[in-house]
């Protein structure tokens, strides 16, 4: 029988072996004796009872290098691979496969022979003396390129011909081969041509060389050479109208992508095939131009190429609200600072003015007019807005003692016709996806238009809207019927000549009216070499509405 040690207990401790130990350890310890939460303790047990990781957990302490158990092994090959992974290269983005589908400058063609290309130039360039092209040669020269007839002007300005009076071929060859390098369609090598040095879209300046040289040299235009102080306004509304049709995102210059959605280069194309400029109507045609000035004339009492609210307020008998009146010169959609220094508006900003009156179907007329009725800016025609405009109509159709519709019933007329998506708020989209936006604008600011509306049924108008492809827009039906008026007149001797005997061929009626007092007045100046054209420098201004 042992012995039982001194001061140990003779029967055994229910806690189990090792237990003793620790009370003996703990009953030594002076003080009195702190409780142990479970969890604690048991913690306390399992560190104890794993003699590696005890070990393990010395060595640490130590900073000791050791050999670490098989599981920590395990775990730090793990660690050590992932460290691995991240330091090694990472491959290639998954953008870098996918196709290139963004050309601002034009989809490359692999199909295109250069040196073929430069090859037929070079041999163009050597039937002329000292292998040099003039302009006159040009014409020549940018068939070879593979380039319509008109193009001449651009290439010969875009190779520096316009400041030493010719080219020579290994300019040009230079020049040719580096656009045939870089742009890929004729948006981008029109605009490369035309641009200023170190910009990338068009501004109006721009067009001026192109066009001069299209009024020296179109046959349609023979006829202004008696008359060359015309040359300069009729180059001022064909680039209007340009960018009226081209510029969608009103910003005042036009991009590839801009030029590339338009139908401006085919119309420049028929430039060559088309002997009456007249025919073409969306841009060239001298016609409309005629219209267009003439209308001009007769506001500007003064002549001095600009007008007041109240020679604009004059248009058509007073056709137009007072109110409508004072938004177009607040800034709205006009161009320059002249109109908030001076109160008054240039010639360039009559042309956006009569088409956008004359023809309120277009994407740009609608754009024109719900910048004018939108007084706040907020994009949106609120209906405080509409009652506004309409309050004058009221008043207007009241003195001509007609009796006005009250204005919530003309609203409930107007909201059915546009049909907006958000209820009582009209937006640019809604006015653009209805088909009878122009009743809607005519019905606010255009006492005659208006009335003209009313007398005609909703069910002629529905059908006018929805006919397809309809021969003429109804800016080229006014501008048809005002230019027969002008000639009438101009025959019959009023307002310009005492008459004629007898009726005159279509020249000589461009060439009478050439001739009469109105090429004659003093303000006009001689242009320089590219056209003493006046045109209002575009501000880039946050007010621009993003098309719809």
């Amino acid at each position: 029988m042992e012995r039982a040690e001194p001061g140990r207990p003779d029967h055994p401790d229910p806690a189990g072996p090792g237990q003793p130990q620790l009370q003996s350890r703990e009953r030594a310890r002076p003080g009195p004796r702190r409780p142990m939460r479970a969890d604690m303790r048991l913690r306390d047990l399992s560190l104890r009872q794993d003699p590696d990781l005890r070990q393990e957990l010395a060595s640490l302490a130590r900073g000791c290098d050791f050999v670490l158990p098989s599981r920590f092994k395990k775990r730090l090959k793990a660690f050590q691979q992932v460290q691995t992974r991240k330091e090694q290269p990472l491959p290639p983005a998954a953008s870098l496969s996918i196709p290139t589908f963004y050309f601002p400058r034009g989809r490359p063609q692999d199909a295109v022979n250069v040196d073929a290309i430069i090859a037929k130039i070079e041999r163009t360039f050597a039937q002329f003396p000292h292998e040099r092209a003039t302009m006159g040669d040009m014409g020549r020269v940018a068939k070879a390129c593979g380039c319509p007839l008109y193009w001449k002007g651009p290439l010969f300005c875009g190779a520096g011909g316009e400041r030493t009076g010719s080219v020579s071929v290994h300019k040009f060859v230079a020049m040719w081969r580096k656009m045939l390098q870089s742009c890929h369609d004729d948006a981008a090598k029109f605009v490369h041509l035309l641009v200023s040095p170190g910009g990338n879209s068009l501004a109006q300046e721009d067009f001026i060389p192109f066009l001069q040289d299209v009024v020296n040299t179109h046959p349609g235009l023979a006829f202004l050479k008696e008359a060359s102080e015309f040359h300069s306004r009729y180059i001022t509304t064909v680039i209007q109208r340009i960018f009226y049709t081209v510029n969608r995102s009103w910003s005042g210059r036009i991009t590839c992508a801009e030029l590339r959605r338009s139908t401006f280069l085919q119309n420049v194309a028929l430039l060559e095939d088309e002997v009456d400029i007249n025919q073409l109507t969306e841009f060239f045609s001298y016609e409309h131009f005629y219209v267009i000035y003439c209308k001009f004339w007769e506001l500007d009492t003064d002549h001095d190429l600009l007008i007041d609210a109240q020679d604009l307020a004059r248009h058509n008998d007073h056709a137009i609200s007072t109110k409508m009146i004072e938004r177009i010169f607040s800034g709205a959609v006009t161009r320059g600072k002249k109109v908030q220094k001076e109160g008054k508006i240039s010639y360039a900003d009559f042309v956006w003015f009569l088409i956008s009156e004359e023809d309120k179907k277009t994407p740009t007329s609608i754009e024109y007019w719900f910048r004018c009725m939108d007084l706040d800016g907020d994009g949106v025609l609120s209906m405080f807005e509409l009652e506004y405009f309409y309050e004058e109509q009221c008043r207007r159709l009241d003195s001509m003692a007609i009796e006005a519709l009250p204005f919530e019933d003309c609203l409930c007329q107007m909201l059915d016709l546009v049909k907006p998506q958000s209820e009582g708020r009209i937006t640019l989209h809604d006015l653009k996806r209805c088909k009878l936006a122009s009743v809607f604008f005519d019905t606010f600011f255009n006492i005659e238009k208006y009335l003209d509306h009313e007398q005609r049924e909703q069910i002629s108008l529905f059908r006018e809207s929805e006919s397809e492809g309809p021969e003429l827009s109804d800016w080229e039906r006014y501008a048809a019927e005002e230019y027969d008026i002008l000639v009438a007149e101009e025959a019959m001797g009023e307002p310009w000549e005492d008459g004629y005997e007898a009726e005159l061929s279509p020249v000589d009626q461009k060439l009478s009216a050439l001739r009469s007092p109105l090429a004659q007045r003093p303000f006009f100046e001689a242009p320089t070499g590219l056209g003493a054209v006046e045109l209002y420098e575009y501000e880039h201004g946050g007010d621009d509405l993003p098309p719809s």
